[in-house]
């Protein structure tokens, strides 16, 4: 069991941390959460039968686990926190190529949007994270968040929708 272990942490850690973290946005609060699925994982991997990957798997039972989480602090009907805390170090690495200009209208862009995300419902920012900074498919994010793709595209739509409504606001100087 030692070395199922050792391979889905060394595969998915990163991921799956991140994954988490995107949803709760407070690193011990992720931790803990992460810890929380691999204890799951570890019960619970006699029974993977192999239908999906097992990133899938992993990112289901890790969608499941947060979920639970938010289900037991009452919070489902409220947004989720900020999703990254910008004062930290790490935001992301500009390209190298790019102009001090260029870099500070993309993480102007980037914060805009990463703010917006707590605009949209639960389902939808959950499946905008799993497309868009996982790059999962949407036959993967399907399977990981129990939908159909067709739900998948909905909710990635009307996602993508609310994002765009609150961008134009910005640009027309908060009027809609």
């Amino acid at each position: 069991m030692k070395a199922v272990f050792d391979k889905l942490y060394d595969r998915y850690h990163q991921d799956l941390f991140q994954f988490v973290f995107y949803m709760v946005k407070d690193k011990q609060l992720t931790e803990d959460i992460v810890q929380d699925v691999y204890i799951k994982v570890l019960k619970s991997y006699s029974s993977f039968k192999g239908d999906s990957s097992e990133k899938t798997w992993l990112f289901s039972i890790a969608k499941h686990v947060t979920y639970d989480y938010f289900r037991k602090k009452k919070r489902t009907s409220q947004r989720i926190l900020d999703f990254f805390d910008w004062s930290e170090k790490g935001e992301s690495i500009p390209d190298q190529q790019a102009l001090p200009e260029e870099i500070a209208i993309q993480n102007d862009e980037l914060k805009r949007i990463y703010s917006y995300l707590d605009t949209c419902t639960l389902d939808q920012k959950s499946v905008i994270i799993l497309r868009f900074i996982h790059s999962f498919s949407i036959k993967e994010t399907a399977d990981i968040l129990n939908f159909s793709v067709s739900k998948v595209k909905t909710v990635q739509h009307r996602g993508l929708k609310t994002l765009k409504k609150h961008l134009e606001k910005d640009q027309k100087g908060g009027e809609i």
